[in-house]
């Protein structure tokens, strides 16, 4: 059955469907029961669920990553919010000494089935700490998964896929794009979950992005249609990469930019411009371009917009892989 839904509504559903599916899958977090979450992505889940699998927790990330470690011990499938990507920072000991070396450090006998679900990005003129995108120190870290939705079909099925995963998933929303509404087919096959998909197909430029940038490239993509042919990628799994059909594009066009929020400096567009380098050295007309944030904090809301990647920034750079 097919439903135009948001994206936020989407990954409600899903959330509940998971609920459904499994009496160990638990949510946990701050504000998600009875207020339903900031941004009401939890919303009625507490009351169909009770408070005992829907729990309201302190206003302590790393308490709730230490609980959830020892909850995925007990057997359980531990769901954590963090409520915004800014606030992920007093969990990241527990991430990243415990959640990712646990299963290794046990030599495979424990298993830590935790999803860490992380609001991230800006352009929702929130005060500081509110809209970051720490996705690379995730990706870094050996032992996590990380993924991104980019719309609400994705949001509803990879968030489910996630909860029934056995590794520990760092889930990074979009939150910019929690109120765009898509078709969401709840009877589809999904499609794998660290899979990169082409969602615009094109002949002249590869454009990859993920998560918020990826609506942003294919307006870019759409404003130019009669001039050029953009295929655009979303790589939805940021942590493993699933480059195989950025290098068959690549192969094809010759060019790519890459297109995030984060800082350039040590960002995914490095890791994915040295790869690219590396499989398609020959294919390339151009060097690989990244248009991103600057290697600055973000800043204040006002002045947002000149921060982060817009259309015309996107344009640009595809321009400029036609200067070479």
């Amino acid at each position: 059955m097919t439903e135009t839904l948001t994206l936020g509504k989407a990954l409600n559903l899903g959330l509940r469907r998971a609920l459904e599916r499994d009496d160990k899958v638990l949510i946990m977090g701050e504000d998600v029961g009875k207020l339903g979450g900031v941004f009401r992505i939890t919303d009625g889940l507490q009351k169909d669920f009770g408070e005992e699998r829907v729990i309201d927790t302190p206003l302590a990330e790393s308490g709730i990553i230490g609980t959830a470690v020892g909850l995925a011990i007990r057997g359980y499938r531990p769901v954590c919010e963090i409520q915004f990507d800014g606030f992920v920072y007093p969990a990241y000991n527990q991430i990243v000494s415990q959640v990712a070396k646990m299963h290794y450090r046990s030599q495979g006998k424990v298993r830590m089935p935790i999803v860490i679900r992380i609001p991230f990005g800006g352009g929702i003129g929130a005060v500081e700490h509110h809209s970051e995108s720490p996705e690379a120190y995730f990706a870094h870290t050996a032992g996590l998964k990380v993924v991104t939705c980019a719309n609400a079909g994705d949001a509803y099925w990879m968030i489910q896929q996630a909860i029934a995963s056995d590794d520990p998933i760092i889930f990074l929303e979009p939150k910019r794009r929690y109120w765009e509404k898509g078709e969401v087919d709840t009877s589809a096959e999904s499609y794998p979950l660290h899979a990169t998909r082409v969602v615009r197909a094109g002949t002249d430029c590869t454009v990859v992005a993920y998560g918020p940038m990826v609506r942003t490239a294919l307006d870019a993509a759409s404003a130019v249609e009669d001039e050029r042919s953009l295929e655009v990628i979303d790589l939805r799994s940021l942590s493993p990469l699933d480059l195989g059909p950025v290098y068959e594009s690549v192969r094809r066009t010759g060019r790519l930019v890459v297109v995030h929020e984060a800082p350039s400096n040590l960002g995914i567009g490095a890791e994915v411009a040295a790869r690219v380098t590396e499989h398609c050295f020959y294919s390339l007309e151009a060097p690989v371009l990244r248009v991103t944030g600057f290697d600055t904090p973000y800043p204040a809301a006002r002045v947002e917009e000149d921060f982060l990647p817009d259309l015309d920034r996107v344009l640009d750079g595809v321009d400029r892989t036609f200067g070479w």
